[in-house]
């Protein structure tokens, strides 16, 4: 999910930011609505968001309503703010306007709403049940150990690929054991719908290597850093004294959730990219697909993405190669299907590193709402 919204109050220490998915039941239960709400952070405790449905028994009608409120103890209150589609409308098939006030179950990661609606044909009240895929068990586990990886929801499917081709469980627990960090994508049965997200939950798994033992006499110099933009340079000789032992390669976790979108820059942890070049480095997959979901899901948001270059070798290199990194995550996201019209890119260069240099993580993009 994009954003981690911390609401006030007594929820205030859970992020209520994300995908929700479930349904609507009229009160006297002769109309249910499949239904996706997705949630976002406007400033402060204001909320914005959208609001998906399908009529149960006519499937060809369904609405997208444009959502505002703002966060309460409990929950949420949202209104509906416009209507932003809608078919099959007919004189008997009709969509109801109001409030609804939620209340959150941080143990089943479940929204419970009530509708008041504005009083027009039959609309009168509505029940609300929304689930949320998130990950309840540890995010590291050990390196080949037997392990149980539990999340929240309900009927979730687990999948091996973005693809949904390799399903490897059912339900909200999955004993495995995992050598590498992996990414699962998840999907809810739940009154699913046409817009029922696929939600990316990944594991992270620590090492078990022993550290290398503390060496009996000082190593030779260390040998200059590699520039992040490559180039030729004199061959040195080869020093007469015993090369030191290779150092531990630097890990950058991945991250298990998207960063908020908003008026600032904000950093993507996993989008990095080989030294020296825009070539993304495979680890930079999931979240990227997972922005460009939420891209097509808000379809009024356009993005500025910001390339970023180590402070090692020459600026003027490094300055086309931060635009060029840029580019490069604008193409991965119109190729997912994002509009090339909502993307705009910019290089920094080596001009704003976000640690002391040589370190892989300056070799970055950054992503900022425009308004």
């Amino acid at each position: 999910m994009l954003p981690a919204l911390l609401l006030a109050g007594p929820a205030g220490a859970q992020s209520l930011a994300g995908v929700w998915q479930g349904v609507e039941d009229e009160q006297d239960k002769s109309r249910y609505c499949p239904s996706v709400l997705r949630v976002q952070q406007r400033a402060g405790t204001d909320l914005f968001g959208v609001l998906y449905q399908e009529d149960g028994n006519h499937p060809d009608a369904t609405v997208t309503f444009q959502m505002e409120g703002m966060a309460t103890p409990a929950g949420l209150r949202l209104v509906h703010a416009r209507k932003l589609s809608e078919t099959g409308r007919s004189l008997l098939r009709y969509w109801c306007e109001g409030a609804i006030l939620f209340t959150y179950d941080a143990t089943q990661e479940k929204l419970t709403g009530r509708a008041d609606y504005e009083h027009y044909g039959e609309c009168d009240t509505g029940e609300f049940s929304l689930y949320r895929v998130k990950l309840k068990s540890a995010a590291t586990v050990p390196a080949g150990a037997l392990t149980t990886l539990r999340v929240s929801g309900r009927q979730v499917r687990w999948y091996a690929d973005a693809g949904l081709k390799q399903l490897v469980a059912t339900g909200n627990t999955y004993p495995t054991r995992l050598r590498t960090t992996t990414t699962f994508y998840l999907k809810q049965g739940y009154f699913a719908t046409a817009e029922s997200p696929v939600v990316p939950i990944t594991v992270r798994v620590s090492s078990t290597a022993p550290a290398p033992p503390p060496l009996a006499r000082q190593p030779p110099p260390a040998a200059p850093a590699r520039p992040d933009t490559l180039r030729l340079a004199p061959v040195a000789p080869v020093p007469s004294v015993p090369p030191a032992a290779a150092p531990a390669p630097i890990t950058v976790p991945a991250a298990p959730a998207l960063p908020e979108l908003g008026a600032k820059p904000a950093v993507l942890p996993t989008v990095l990219f080989k030294v020296g070049t825009p070539e993304l480095l495979p680890e930079a997959q999931p979240a990227l697909d997972q922005l460009a979901t939420e891209l097509k899901a808000r379809p009024a948001l356009r993005l500025r993405v910001a390339g970023h270059t180590d402070r090692v070798g020459e600026s003027s290199k490094n300055q086309r190669l931060s635009e060029q990194r840029a580019e490069v995550v604008k193409a991965y996201l119109v190729k997912a299907g994002v509009e090339p019209a909502r993307l705009s890119t910019i290089g920094y260069g080596d001009k704003r590193p976000l640690y002391p240099s040589p370190d892989p993580r300056n070799r970055r993009v950054e992503v900022q709402a425009l308004p």
